[in-house]
């Protein structure tokens, strides 16, 4: 049967079913490479599990890094079961949400987002623990959230793509000692075992992306040749404001397109002040045409009095975008192709031996460094420059859409001179 990404319940991988099946109470490893089903896999066992094995009040719960990438698994888990247990989902005061899917025997999954500390996780009781990007998360996330499975005798499955062994103290990541406990049940996971990735696809990868690169996030492996661009404590120090519903001021939009797959399209805004450039919007948009998208960028620059720039990528879906706001009239004066792929030329009119994208991250960082900007306290802006890792020189992160919409705003008010910050090399 053809893969219905719909329905993917109906084409399993082998590996898929047997974690499906086995026994709710033994606790899961799952090491993944990316776009392989694993969010899928948990969030059917999720609805399995509540229907076969729990009895009332035991209950299932989700956590991501973020509460859209949490609610992702859920509305998974949703699906699943208005097809194959629709007369067991409660309704009325008790209907599906953002943060629960009751069941009708008493039981139900719980979904909330990790933040940095899982603080706000203290006090559950849960009988079964999901854990999607585990590799990600904070030693004090688990720190809060292991007793949730303690006086239930519960367990506990941990799922993630490789993002390092080691923190930047030289301590061992959960995640990673994860991989070394005999008490989980493992499943290894790679791209090329998975097929839904073409050889195609997977050979381009392996041209573009490093050796290591290529084996974190299609091969599964864990590497400590890759580095983090960016470390948290200057994401932390700049990150302190809130939404600003002003819309009078001098702004710049960074766009980072994506189609009508998985991938994410986002909308960077930020405000130039006197001291800093200050992002005042980050919208996210999934599965998108790309004539959608150039009505969001014409929406925004009319809402918005003062945008002087608009940065987007023309290459691949952006190329569309590009044409598009070129032939408007209220957007093709300011514009800009920002190709990732494209060398800028430096102050003599020659072209860098850096790509534009390596330049706008450096760009970023430099400005993150000398305080120059400021970003929003957004959890999905903060997991997004987690994720860039470099290697060689060479700049990638698997949840990198904010942070691609975000060195393009940032850029083009460099680009502009209006703050005197320039781009670094390591």
């Amino acid at each position: 049967m053809e893969y219905d990404i719909t329905r993917p319940w109906l084409t399993l991988d082998p590996w898929q079913k047997k974690y499906i099946e086995t026994p709710p109470d033994k606790d899961c490893f799952l090491l993944t490479s990316r776009q392989n089903g694993k969010t899928t896999a948990m969030s059917i066992k999720a609805v399995e599990i509540c229907l076969k094995h729990f009895k009332k009040g035991e209950f299932v719960m989700i956590n991501s890094i973020t509460e859209k990438q949490a609610y992702h698994m859920l509305s998974k888990a949703l699906t699943y079961a208005m097809e194959r247990y629709p007369n067991f989902i409660l309704k009325g005061k008790n209907k599906p949400t953002m943060h629960k899917l009751l069941f009708s025997n008493g039981t139900g999954i719980l979904c909330y987002a990790a933040g940095q500390t899982g603080m706000g996780l203290r006090g559950f009781t849960i009988k079964k623990h999901l854990v999607d990007e585990g590799s990600r998360m904070s030693e004090e996330f688990f720190t809060a959230t292991q007793p949730m499975i303690s006086i239930t005798k519960g367990s506990m499955d941990i799922a993630s793509t490789p993002f390092g062994k080691y923190h930047i103290d030289g301590t061992e990541k959960f995640f990673y000692r994860c991989s070394k406990d005999t008490h989980f049940i493992k499943f290894f996971v790679s791209a090329e075992d998975c097929p839904r990735h073409s050889k195609e696809f997977l050979a381009r990868q392996r041209e573009l992306l490093s050796k290591a690169a290529y084996a974190q996030e299609y091969l599964a492996q864990f590497t400590d040749e890759l580095k983090r661009l960016i470390d948290d404590e200057l994401i932390k120090e700049a990150s302190v404001l809130y939404r600003d519903e002003n819309k009078i001021g001098t702004f710049y939009l960074g766009v980072d397109i994506a189609g009508m797959g998985k991938d994410d399209c986002t909308f960077e805004l930020f405000e130039q002040t006197p001291a800093f450039l200050d992002q005042r919007e980050n919208i996210i948009v999934k599965r998108v045409r790309t004539t959608d998208t150039t009505r969001k960028v014409i929406m925004l620059n009319s809402a918005y009095k003062s945008i002087r720039k608009i940065g987007v990528d023309d290459g691949g879906l952006g190329f569309g975008v590009y044409c598009e706001l070129m032939e408007n009239d209220s957007t093709k004066r300011k514009t800009i192709a920002l190709n990732n792929a494209s060398r800028p030329t430096d102050k003599e009119g020659l072209k860098t031996k850096k790509l534009l994208k390596e330049e706008m991250y450096l760009n970023f960082l430099s400005m993150l460094e000398n305080k120059k900007v400021r970003l929003l306290m957004d959890d999905e802006v903060k997991v997004s420059l987690q994720s860039i890792q470099v290697e060689e020189g060479k700049i990638f992160g698997a949840y990198s859409h904010i942070a691609e919409g975000i060195v393009r705003a940032c850029w083009l008010a460099t680009q502009a001179k209006s703050l005197n910050v320039f781009a670094h090399s390591f």
